[in-house]
């Protein structure tokens, strides 16, 4: 499938009209896709301001925490909040390095206290054929990336989860080869809807959900959101993901939402909403085609899935 740029996408391309027209009304006039609203809350220590939304029910935060892929804690879906409870998110750090002229090493207080946060509400896919609708306490990694000043050879960006077996449980067996790695391009990287995540539902990420920092990236299957995040790398080459390594056939690097683009194994067209009864159909970029699709212009997502 060659992808259409934005302007050749319809409502129903992305999503119903009427959702589009407010996600309209809440970016229309924020420079570069500033996506910060004007209300500000501040719950268990986390202050922060109403952000990017969809009118869709939010998932119960019982299941958000409960129906977890975390391998590093287990292959079930509750192994991550059964297994969790000995993993320690403070005190934390994070090396923000290579092809930058300021690498540094920042502590999580640090991220959490100099970055405005906002809620952002957004629809989450996994590859494996159910979805959620998650509100994320967190900042755009874009602010962070401009912290360490890139040079021009950076051309992607990788990330790297933290290794604690002793912690970790499930890093104790050979599912995925470990410490677990993703990676974006830098566009998408920089892209104002990418986030890095602190906490959910305003309060601070739990252990299961990727304590103390993850990543989200709102169009792409779940699993390209690396979570307890301690090494970002700003390289030139396009970096090794733990999934693709795995089964390239099954999880490429780029992993855009795509119900056109069926998993081997299953249809990739519609997807089960967790507390829905009824699947749905998945929408293209998981719906926000509106403002990532220009990423793509011209690639055969078939090719580049």
């Amino acid at each position: 499938m060659l992808i259409r740029h934005a302007p050749d996408l319809t409502d129903n391309d992305v999503t119903d009209h009427g959702l589009y027209l407010k996600r309209r009304t809440l970016m229309a006039g924020l420079a570069g896709l500033g996506l910060a609203g004007a209300a500000s809350e501040a719950r268990a220590g986390l202050a922060y301001t109403k952000g990017f939304s969809t009118t869709e029910k939010p998932t119960s935060k019982d299941d958000i925490t409960t129906y977890n892929n975390f391998y590093e804690f287990g292959v079930d879906k509750s192994d991550p909040s059964q297994k969790s409870g000995r993993f320690k998110p403070r005190p934390w750090t994070v090396r923000i390095d290579g092809a930058c002229e300021a690498p540094r090493t920042v502590a999580i207080e640090d991220l959490i206290g100099k970055n405005r946060l906002e809620e952002r509400i957004y629809r989450m896919r996994c590859v494996e054929g159910w979805s959620m609708v998650i509100p994320w306490i967190g900042f755009p990694l874009k602010d962070l990336l401009a912290t360490v000043k890139p040079t021009s050879k950076a051309k992607f960006v990788a990330f790297e989860t933290v290794m604690r077996p002793s912690e970790m449980p499930g890093q104790s067996w050979n599912t995925l080869e470990w410490p677990y790695r993703e990676g974006l391009r830098i566009d998408e990287a920089m892209h104002p809807l990418t986030l890095m995540a602190v906490g959910l539902y305003g309060d601070v990420l739990p252990n299961q959900n990727g304590a103390p920092l993850r990543l989200v990236v709102p169009w792409k299957y779940g699993f390209k959101g690396a979570k307890s995040i301690v090494r970002i790398s700003l390289v030139e080459k396009m970096p090794a993901t733990s999934w693709n390594k795995l089964a390239a056939r099954e999880y490429g690097f780029y992993s855009n939402v795509n119900p056109a683009v069926d998993h081997p194994r299953w249809s990739q067209a519609t997807e089960r909403r967790i507390g829905e009864f009824r699947r749905r159909e998945t929408l293209p970029f998981n719906g926000y085609g509106e403002w990532v699709a220009d990423l793509y212009r011209g690639m055969d997502l078939r090719a580049n899935f």
